[in-house]
C-alpha cells in the first residue's frame, strides 16, 4: 500500500477514482422495490464481482434484470444454476451478444426507483459514516423505513 493512502480505506469499501472517494451500493430488489440484499464495494471495484456475492441470496425466480456492468459469462453462468433467465444488455465490446429483451427490461426500473427513494436519505446519499459497518446500518435502515414499514 502507497504512503499517501489511508490505510482503512480498502476495508471500509471506500475507492479512489478521478472524482474523489466513492462507494457503491449493490442491490437484489423484488418486482415491488422493496431491498432483498445489499453490499458495498469501493467505487473502482467491477459491478461483476460484486455480484458473486449478491447472487448466493437471490430468492428463487423466473428472470433476473440486471444493468451491463453485471454482463459476464461467470455471473451468467451463476444466475442460469440457480433455474433462472438473466436478461442483461450486452456490452458494446462482446463479440457474441446473448439474448437480450428491451421489452422485459422495462421492470428493470424497480431497481431504480428503489434507490432514489433511499438516496432520499441525506445520510445515505453523502455517506457521512466512515465505516462501512455504520454506513451499511444506515443503508439497511432507510431501506427498512422507506420500504417494509
Amino acid at each position: 500500500m502507497c504512503r499517501w493512502r489511508k490505510k482503512g480505506e480498502r476495508a471500509q469499501a471506500i475507492g479512489r477514482s478521478r472524482g474523489g472517494r466513492t462507494t457503491k451500493i449493490h442491490a437484489l430488489t423484488d418486482p415491488a422495490c422493496r431491498s432483498i440484499a445489499f453490499l458495498l464495494t469501493g467505487g473502482q471495484v467491477a459491478d461483476c464481482t460484486a455480484a458473486d456475492t449478491l447472487l448466493d441470496q437471490m430468492p428463487p425466480t423466473r428472470i433476473l434484470h440486471g444493468d451491463k456492468g453485471y454482463d459476464s459469462n461467470a455471473v451468467r453462468r451463476k444466475i442460469e444454476e440457480k433455474g433462472t433467465a438473466p436478461n442483461i444488455p450486452p456490452k458494446a465490446n462482446r463479440r457474441w451478444k446473448n439474448c437480450f429483451s428491451p421489452y422485459l427490461y422495462r421492470d428493470r426500473n424497480a431497481i431504480e426507483r428503489m434507490f432514489c427513494r433511499l438516496k432520499d436519505f441525506r445520510r445515505v446519499a453523502t455517506r457521512y459514516d466512515r465505516s462501512a459497518t455504520n454506513f451499511m446500518a444506515a443503508v439497511c435502515l432507510a431501506a427498512t423505513v422507506a420500504y417494509w414499514l
